[in-house]
């Protein structure tokens, strides 16, 4: 059993116990929260796609930490003009556990 939400601008294709990072989530370390933005549903054989979202559909997560992810450079650069820019940037996470999916 898989679900897909949207998280964030985001879409994640998650199963039961797994681990994922997001875009930073406001909230405790341990506490459980839940997505209702769920577009696809599949259970075995059934497929539940929603128009946009499946009605009465929810994930249930625990929030393990939050952190920050690994630095990107973002590099500026003319030719034949001397110029170089260099940036760098760290993005804010949150991991979280998946513990449940309700249809």
């Amino acid at each position: 059993m898989y679900a897909i939400f949207n998280n964030g601008g985001k879409q994640y294709k998650v199963i039961e116990g797994q681990i994922i990072k997001l875009e930073k989530i406001k909230g405790n370390i341990g506490e459980e929260i839940k997505f209702n933005k769920i577009l696809l549903i599949h259970n075995k054989n059934n497929f539940k796609i929603g128009q946009p979202l499946v009605t009465g559909a929810s994930i249930k997560a625990k929030l393990i930490s939050h952190k920050r992810d690994k630095k990107i450079k973002i590099i500026k650069f003319h030719r034949r003009k001397h110029f170089c820019k260099i940036q760098g940037h760290r993005q804010f996470i949150t991991t979280i556990k998946i513990i449940k999916i309700q249809i």
